[in-house]
């Protein structure tokens, strides 16, 4: 009884191990039932895995092969809005540009206008300080003499008086524009600037058409440059200068227009004005205004 009980003993020992081996482990268990359940799902899903939100709507799993469907279109837009993208910054970038050079184009043209402007100005300034403008002042007294020739107005009547009347009235119309320039220039020997150019324009707008309205815009432009104010007689010799252009004075102005461009820091602009200046008067301008503009050029740097 003993040795039976002893060796019972010994099997349930043995066997205990043996049974607690043969039981599965959670792991295997877990890995059992991932099993199960992948089987399961290729019987309800025969097209493929379902999708995160399967079983909350109606609507089907996606497939892989609708993921990858969608994953290309995706990257297709993404393409596209990184092509419309650079499109785009290019466009814009053209746009700016455009508007750039469009700026550049005005303001350059407004600098041609204005320098133009300047040297006529400054050029009818000018020609009226040369030495053409003294031989002016010394001939002033000529007109004086001049309303002399009404006298003969009163000498007969009739038909000879019809005639004489055309005569005083322009020697009376030319000897007061002579008279009012005379009044300017003098003023303007004296360095009274603003009365010379106050009178000067007086005279140039109560004698239109009169030989001397080139000569007193001209050196109201010059008495603006000696006064300090460039841009102003710039303004008004180019004005003189585009108004008149076969003006005793345009030449003057388009060569004083370039002295207050230099004045204004834009020799290259003054150059231009020079250029026009032999281009458009060349070989009828005053030997005087000649001999100034190699010595104007060298100093603007002209080529």
């Amino acid at each position: 009884m003993r040795s039976l009980l002893i060796a019972s003993t010994a099997l349930t020992l043995f066997a205990a191990p043996a049974a607690a081996q043969r039981q599965p482990t959670p792991e295997q268990r877990i890995d059992r039932v991932e099993r199960q359940l992948r089987q399961v799902q290729r019987q309800v899903f025969p097209r493929g895995q379902p999708a995160d939100t399967a079983g909350f709507s109606d609507d089907p799993a996606a497939s892989q092969t609708v993921v990858v469907a969608l994953s290309a279109r995706i990257d297709n837009l993404e393409r596209q809005l990184a092509d419309v993208t650079r499109l785009a910054e290019e466009s814009g970038n053209r746009v700016a540009t455009l508007e750039a050079e469009l700026a550049r184009l005005r303001a350059d043209q407004e600098t041609r206008l204005r320098a133009l402007e300047t040297g006529a100005a400054t050029a009818s300034g000018t020609g009226s300080n040369a030495p053409t403008e003294a031989p002016a002042t010394s001939e002033s007294p000529p007109p004086r003499p001049q309303p002399k020739v009404e006298t003969p107005a009163t000498t007969r009547p009739s038909a000879t008086a019809a005639t004489v009347p055309a005569t005083p009235a322009t020697g009376s119309f030319a000897a007061d524009g002579e008279a009012a320039y005379d009044v300017g220039f003098r003023l303007w020997e004296q360095k009274k600037y603003n009365e010379a150019i106050a009178a000067l324009r007086a005279m140039a707008s109560s004698f239109p058409g009169h030989r001397r309205v080139s000569w007193a815009n001209n050196l109201a432009g010059r008495a603006l440059l000696d006064k300090g104010e460039p841009r102003a007689a710039a303004e008004a010799l180019l004005a003189n200068y585009r108004s008149n252009p076969k003006g005793e004075r345009a030449p003057d102005s388009l060569f004083y227009l370039g002295q207050s461009l230099m004045a204004l820091k834009q020799p290259g602009q003054a150059c231009k004005a020079y250029a026009e200046l032999e281009d458009v008067y060349g070989s009828t301008m005053r030997p005087a205004l000649r001999e100034l503009l190699p010595d104007a050029k060298q100093k603007a740097g002209c080529r």
